[in-house]
């Protein structure tokens, strides 16, 4: 055999080597992927889906949010802060809860206005007899005065009435009961002042004690 076909069968003889081996080490690094036995219809899934987001709850409104921004009286001539029971959570008819504050005082004693605002509705009610709202000056909240024996002369919706001026008298209207005069008061958060009877009720007592 001539030098040069001996040099080409060594070429040809290293070549395949250098392809053998570089096929075995190819095999011992790529990783052996198991076939999955899947229906033909079914789908393969990539990655795992997020559960969908809780809801937004709005934190309930409370009375201690409103300490030191809210200046009231006891809306009832004569009553001392000290005198006052926290009603607000006491059970009602038909699984009803308070929600305000009953303050005892003699038939007539003058109710008070506790704070500045303007009265917007004077409502003669089933369970509440003779009522006003009164709309805070900022326009967040409503002051409700139930069981009232009647009106201050002159007073009419819309009318401006500030801190302290006499806007009914205490009465047992209503469901009250008879004899039992006390004013029903309470204190609800309103979104839209026009929608005063949708409000979110807050306790009266720690802001009247305050």
């Amino acid at each position: 055999m001539g030098a040069a076909k001996l040099r080409i069968l060594l070429v040809v003889l290293f070549l395949t080597i250098v392809a053998i081996v570089w096929i075995a080490i190819s095999f011992r690094i790529s990783p052996v992927v198991p076939a999955l036995d899947l229906p033909a219809t079914a789908p393969v899934a990539v990655g795992t889906p997020l559960p969908p987001p809780l809801p937004i709850e709005s934190p309930t409104p409370m009375s201690s949010n409103f300490l030191g921004t809210v200046n009231l009286i006891v809306p009832v001539a004569g009553v001392k802060p000290e005198q006052l029971l926290d009603t607000f959570a006491d059970a009602r008819s038909e699984g009803r809860s308070h929600d305000a504050i009953d303050i005892i005082a003699a038939a007539e004693t003058p109710v008070l206005a506790a704070t500045d605002g303007k009265i917007i509705k004077l409502f003669q009610s089933e369970r509440g007899g003779t009522t006003i709202y009164q709309l805070s000056a900022d326009q967040k909240l409503i002051f409700y005065y139930a069981h009232l024996s009647h009106y201050a002369a002159g007073l009419t919706e819309d009318s401006q009435v500030r801190q302290g001026e006499v806007i009914a008298y205490v009465g047992d209207t209503g469901n009250a009961g008879a004899g039992n005069f006390h004013l029903h008061f309470s204190i609800s958060i309103v979104p839209d002042p026009k929608r005063y009877w949708e409000g979110t009720n807050i306790n009266p007592y720690p802001l009247l004690r305050h």
